[in-house]
């Protein structure tokens, strides 16, 4: 029998293992700074997939309510090819679908990565919405698979939410070396993006050519991580999908003061019977969760540290990371609940509310937002409410990077009224595509090419157009920070010289025209700034 040598066993073994590759059965191994992971690959074998990588240590013990801690090296290789456990939380939002067990151990990351590429791909790393109180990477609409065919790297991360995440305590202050509570689940945002910097190379990304992108609180994220000094150089271009730091008026959107957090975290604790700290981490995860998904509804401050400072006041001063920036917000963000959320709004009632709601700008909103018909008045309470809730505070992060941001930024509306199942209900009531709109959240299937991830709705070729289109602006502008590309129509730039042209995301008609909701914003940021300036 001849004799093999262990070059060329090695050479036999590294064949068969690109052999089972491309039949999607295994796949090569990748060396992180922990450790050996091997994963998986798709269906099709165009995609290499890693599951459940861990970015930092578990937050568990001691370590709760922690800045996120190394991870502890391993010996031998380890299998990624399942979600880690998405970060403990309580049931708040019905659409969100899960294919992970909560667990306090919860700080991993995926990678989506072609398995064939010449040199280092863009990465582009997501950061899931769910109100800084629920959600998961693992969600099957944020699957990474599709988009990581369009040439880039994805990578998405679980972070710590609700009082996991957000729980202030003037001893968690107190026992910190920054003197700073609360925030977790931002540090933990840094911890992975340090992570990709370290370890993406190894995945085929290139850490120079960093993209971070997320939705309602990922939106919110992207604008505080591009405001945070802990950020800076992490990450090379940002976009954002509905949602920034720049809230109108008092709404929840806004950071809350650190003495502010402390003081409700106290309080939550007496609820819990627990008098220090150390009968708070004694306590088990359930507890914290027993009441319900209001029972703690903590929410990032101004800690000092992760944000010494409001958003406003940072991109006032032009202190931001100074990336390009693509950002924008669905026009139909909460349509549903206000056409749907109880008696409908007529002219008559809409003008009485907004009169008593904003009795010292009302004159001013209704001329923006008009009401001499019930019909006009149903179009004017839904777009208030959407304004009001993240499409003023988004188009205000765009305003302000563009002008003091030294990058050139572009701005988007995404208009499709999106297909609904035929069973879809808001608050009880049968909904139609009419009554939902472009609905918040609605645009994440398609960025990531997952429309068939929805149960029971019916799709229209239009839709896989958009989705299409989507996926390769949002790459182009990843690889180049500019989302133009051959055979797309124009994106300009947003601005001054170029016009405040917003493009208009809508599959058949994808176009940038001259931003016609500006009086509307207009009218609430000065709204905004009277409150700003008491």
């Amino acid at each position: 029998m001849a004799r093999v040598t262990s070059a060329r066993l090695r050479r036999g073994l590294s064949g068969l293992a690109i052999t089972l590759a491309s039949a999607g059965l295994a796949v090569a191994q990748v060396r992180t700074e922990s450790g050996v992971v091997e994963g998986t690959t798709s269906a099709d074998g165009s995609i290499r997939v890693y599951k459940g990588v861990p970015y930092a240590a578990p937050p568990v013990g001691a370590l709760r309510w922690q800045a996120p801690q190394p991870v502890a090296p391993w010996k031998g290789t380890r299998k990624a090819v399942t979600f880690g456990a998405r970060c403990m939380q309580a049931p708040v939002f019905p659409d969100m679908i899960f294919r992970d067990e909560p667990s306090e151990d919860c700080l991993y990351l995926n990678v989506w990565t072609p398995a064939k590429s010449k040199g280092a791909l863009p990465v582009m790393v997501w950061i899931y919405g769910g109100g800084f109180q629920s959600g998961s990477a693992s969600e099957p609409r944020q699957d990474g698979e599709r988009l990581a065919g369009k040439g880039v790297v994805v990578v998405s991360m679980n972070y710590r939410v609700g009082v996991f995440g957000f729980f202030a305590h003037p001893e968690l202050t107190r026992e910190s070396p920054h003197h700073a509570s609360g925030n977790y689940g931002l540090l933990d945002q840094v911890a992975a993006l340090q992570w990709v910097q370290r370890n993406v190379a190894a995945f085929g990304g290139d850490p120079k050519s960093v993209t971070i992108f997320g939705e309602s609180a990922g939106s919110l994220s992207v604008s505080a991580l591009m405001a945070s000094p802990l950020s800076q150089g992490l990450f090379h271009r940002a976009i954002g999908e509905s949602g920034a730091f720049f809230a109108a008026g008092p709404q929840t959107t806004a950071p809350k003061s650190l003495a502010a957090s402390e003081e409700a975290g106290s309080k939550y604790a007496q609820t819990l019977g627990a008098e220090s700290l150390a009968a708070l981490r004694a306590k088990p995860a359930a507890d914290f969760l027993a009441g319900g998904p209001r029972s703690s509804w903590f929410w990032p401050n101004l800690d000092g540290y992760f944000m010494p400072k409001e958003a406003y006041a940072v991109y006032a001063a032009g202190a931001q990371s100074h990336v390009p920036l693509l950002a924008g917000w669905n026009a139909d963000e909460i349509r549903g609940g206000v056409l749907l959320g109880g008696e409908r709004p007529s002219a008559k009632s809409f003008v009485e509310q907004t009169r008593t709601r904003f009795p010292a700008d009302a004159d001013a909103l209704l001329k923006a937002y008009p009401a001499a018909t019930d019909a006009e008045a149903v179009e004017s309470a839904a777009s208030l409410g959407s304004d009001l809730f993240i499409g003023y505070s988004t188009w205000k992060w765009v305003e302000m990077h563009a002008q003091t941001g030294r990058s050139p930024v572009y701005c988007y509306s995404f208009d499709r009224k999106i297909p609904v199942a035929p069973d879809t209900k808001i608050n009880g009531k049968p909904a139609t595509s009419a009554d939902v709109g472009a609905r918040h959240a609605g645009e994440i299937e398609y960025v990531f090419g997952t429309l068939d991830s929805v149960p029971k709705v019916t799709w229209d070729s239009v839709d896989g157009k958009l989705s299409d289109l989507m996926m390769s602006y949002w790459t182009n502008f990843a690889r180049a920070g500019d989302p133009n590309g051959p055979g797309l129509p124009p994106w300009p730039v947003y601005g001054k010289d170029g016009g405040y042209k917003v493009q208009h995301l809508d599959g058949a008609s994808s176009q940038a025209v001259p931003d016609a909701r500006r009086t509307r914003y207009e009218t609430l940021d000065a709204m905004t700034e009277k409150l700003r300036t008491k």
